[in-house]
Formats: structure tokens, sequence, C-alpha cells
């Protein structure tokens, strides 16, 4: 067991230390930004990828929506509603986690991409209210946005992440910080994915598009996340490797497992085999493929012996698909400047 010593928070300003740091967490650095001497190359690509995926919920035409939504099957409006609840409380937690983790990022580039994707999640939960504000009355949309006290399933899962964030707000070590970022695959990288499902299902069947096609952004957004967290992980370990133990790799694939079947438990209560489109059993199958996924990712054993392709073939056209600067369902036009493959000397990713 390594007794971790406390991590240094970054100086707002240090003239004595050099503009690139030193080191990942409890390096020097001036803390001044030059995007051109930065001391981890995929920090710029990573930057200007989050930069090319902006875009706000007022983007997204809901008017279709409005009248779909009453039309909706009674299990589906429930289901809809829930979800959406879930992701709201989800996404409030991660804008917070990822300031937290930011203070301790001896890095300013580090520091700029944290503070990018905390934006990216506020925009997250502006849509889950831009939705609800379209479709149900402001007496039902207060009453999503309480579901995360009432739903006991939905307690005891966010419980499970909040109390992993917990340990390291309250103690900031390396281990402590480790094993956050491992909870915060779990839930931006499998958490998120069988609503995300639940969506897309309604797409493929012509429901709720615009919504869906929000979702696939925040989807998107996601997956950066999950990279970007993912790379400090492993540089956190490339710079530290005396906490690269049996000990940390026993942690993430007990973690997974139980995180898989808090997942799978909740999409049994909420999807079933009552939502038209989707099998429970390929939902299971779906949320152990993405918890081997993301295990390999962060650079460990799958926990799930198999399971190594994604069961649900058809999700793979929301889920790959680079939206780029136009709508995915709508094939609408949308004015933004396409990022150029190569700048600064940079590899893009």
């Amino acid at each position: 067991m390594i007794h971790s010593n406390l991590l240094s928070k970054r100086s707002i300003m240090d003239a004595e230390a050099p503009n690139r740091s030193t080191g990942i967490v409890n390096g020097k650095s001036s803390n001044i930004l030059n995007w051109d001497d930065t001391a981890y190359s995929w920090a710029y690509p990573k930057y200007k990828k989050m930069l090319a995926n902006f875009w706000t919920p007022f983007e997204i035409n809901m008017s279709q929506d409005v009248k779909q939504f009453a039309e909706l099957r009674e299990e589906e409006k429930e289901a809809f509603l829930k979800i959406i609840g879930l992701l709201a409380l989800l996404d409030s937690i991660q804008t917070d986690y990822a300031g937290k983790v930011a203070d301790y990022l001896t890095d300013s580039s580090l520091n700029a991409l944290m503070i990018i994707l905390a934006q990216q999640e506020v925009i997250h939960n502006h849509s889950y209210s831009y939705v609800l504000s379209s479709i149900v009355s402001k007496k039902q949309q207060d009453e999503v946005f309480e579901y995360w006290r009432s739903e006991p399933i939905l307690r005891k899962r966010n419980e499970f992440v909040t109390n992993g964030y917990k340990m390291f707000a309250e103690e900031a070590t390396i281990e402590n910080l480790l094993k956050s970022i491992v909870y915060d695959v779990i839930l931006e990288g499998l958490f998120f994915y069988s609503g995300f499902a639940f969506f897309y299902n309604l797409a493929r069947n012509q429901k709720m598009v615009a919504t869906s096609t929000m979702i696939n952004y925040i989807n998107r957004d996601e997956q950066i996340h999950v990279d970007l967290f993912v790379k400090i992980f492993q540089e956190i370990l490339r710079e530290n490797p005396e906490y690269n133990t049996e000990e940390l790799a026993r942690f993430v694939e007990e973690t997974f497992k139980e995180a898989a079947m808090l997942e799978i438990h909740w999409g049994e209560s909420i999807l079933g085999n009552k939502i038209q489109g989707i099998n429970m059993n390929d939902i299971e199958a779906y949320i152990k493929f993405y918890a081997n996924v993301r295990c390999n990712q962060l650079g460990f054993e799958r926990p799930f012996e198999g399971f190594r392709t994604n069961p649900l073939k058809w999700i793979k056209a929301y889920e790959e698909v680079d939206l780029g600067k136009s709508d995915f369902f709508e094939q609408k036009s949308r004015q933004y400047t396409k990022v150029n493959q190569v700048d600064n000397g940079f590899d893009d990713l």
C-alpha cells in the first residue's frame, strides 16, 4: 500500500518556474499558457477538437418533438423523463468535478482543457432544461429534476460515483485522483450509454429526432472527455510508475464490474423489455461491452470475458458518426469553421 502524499495546487503565478510544466501533478509551472510550448503533445490537438465540437441547445428546433411527445406511449414518456433527470444529475456533478481536478493539474494547457470540458458540461445541463421546457410544464420539469432524490435505483448508482469523487475532494492524493478518474470514465463512458441507446432507438423510429440530435452532440462530447481523462490517467502513471500496482488493477476491474451491474439494474428498471425495439439482453451485453472498452482504454484487463463486439449493430450509425458541422438527422448546414488537420506541428487526434 502506497502512502500517498497530498497533491499541491497549481500556483496562480510562479515567476521562478518554467512555462512548460515539469509534471502533470506536483510539478512546477509558471502557469503561463503558450500552446506552442506545452509539455504534452496531445493537449493542443485535444483543444482543437473540443473547440470544433462547440454547439448550443438553441441550434436545435424542438417544434416537431413538442408535437410528438404527446403521442409517445406512456412507457416511452416515463423513460424519456427519467433518463433526462438522470443525465442532468450526472452532468451537474461532472461540471464541479472538472474544476476540482483542474486545481491539481500543474500544467496550464490541461487546466485550459478542464475549463472547456466544464463549459461543455454546463451546455449539456442547459440542453436538458431546454428539452424539458419545450415539451412539459414547469411543474413537471421541476419534478424531473427531483428524480435523483426519490428514485432508489438512481440514488444507489449516483452515490456510487459521487462517493468516489468525494474521496478525492476530501483528500487530494495521487491515489485518490487516479481512482476518481476511474469513476469519471464510468460516469461519462458507461453510465450514460443505456440512456443514449433509448434516445437513438426513438430516432431510428422517427420519434423525438431533435432531442436525439442533441443527445448525439452530448455523446460526441462525452467520448472526447473520456479520452482526455484517459490521457491524464496514463500520464500520471507514466510519471509516477510506483502507483501502477496490482492493487490499482484490481480496483479498476472490481469497480467496473460493480458499475456495469448498477447500470444493468437501472436499464432493467427503466427499459426492461417494455420499450419497442430494445431488448434487455442486448442492453446488458452492450453495457458489458462498454465496460470492457473503457477498462481496455485505461490500460487494464477487460472485466467481462467475451463481449468484444457491440451487440447493438444499429446504434453505430448514431454513436460513431462525425457530425462535423452538419446536422446528422436533419442535414441542415451549420456555419462553423472546419478544423485543419495539421496545425502548429502537432499530430491531430
